[in-house]
């Protein structure tokens, strides 16, 4: 069996969602996830949820901003860019990223509908998508190892895909 590692917090052996198939984390509406399909039996870890509130305000005071194209939050439009729900690992994964890089980071995805599915996705709060920056590339690609088709992995098991036109990040720890 893949151990998935820990976000730092309280390791759950067995995740009676996934155990049970009961499928209710996957509740995203969209196919599936291009970074991680985690197998039945996976290490899964106990998470603490944050409102959007909460997850704005420890970004903003750590020098990092959201921006929606939609200029809304509601989690069920495709084009607001919501954080209710975000795993409060993932944002401290997304400040770690900041410190540790230096980088300027805006936040352009987050919970809201209209991504992949999966276990560790964006509507179960794992992911964020960062806008493109060339000091986060260099970051990213320069102390990252790369794992093929436009990902990188970090020392922490996070996994950095390189889209079109973000970053998405996957955040198994709150380490970078």
């Amino acid at each position: 069996m893949r151990k998935i590692p820990a976000l730092g917090l309280t390791t759950l052996i067995a995740a009676a969602g996934l155990l049970l198939g009961s499928g209710a984390a996957t509740a995203s509406p969209s196919g599936q996830d291009p970074v991680f399909t985690p197998e039945r039996g996976d290490v899964v870890s106990m998470v603490n949820k944050l409102s959007h509130s909460t997850a704005t305000s420890r970004l903003r005071a750590a020098g990092i901003t959201w921006s929606s194209s939609g200029g809304c939050s509601d989690r069920y439009k495709y084009n607001c860019t919501s954080l209710e729900q975000v795993n409060s690992a993932t944002i401290q994964g997304a400040i770690t990223l900041k410190n540790a890089s230096r980088c300027a980071l805006n936040v352009t995805g987050g919970t809201e509908v209209g991504h992949a599915s999966g276990t560790y996705s964006h509507w179960n709060g794992y992911k964020l998508d960062f806008a493109l920056s060339t000091c986060l590339g260099n970051y990213i690609t320069g102390n990252f190892a790369s794992i093929g088709g436009n990902k990188w992995k970090a020392p922490s098991g996070n996994i950095y895909y390189r889209e079109s036109d973000h970053w998405d990040v996957v955040f198994y720890s709150c380490g970078c």
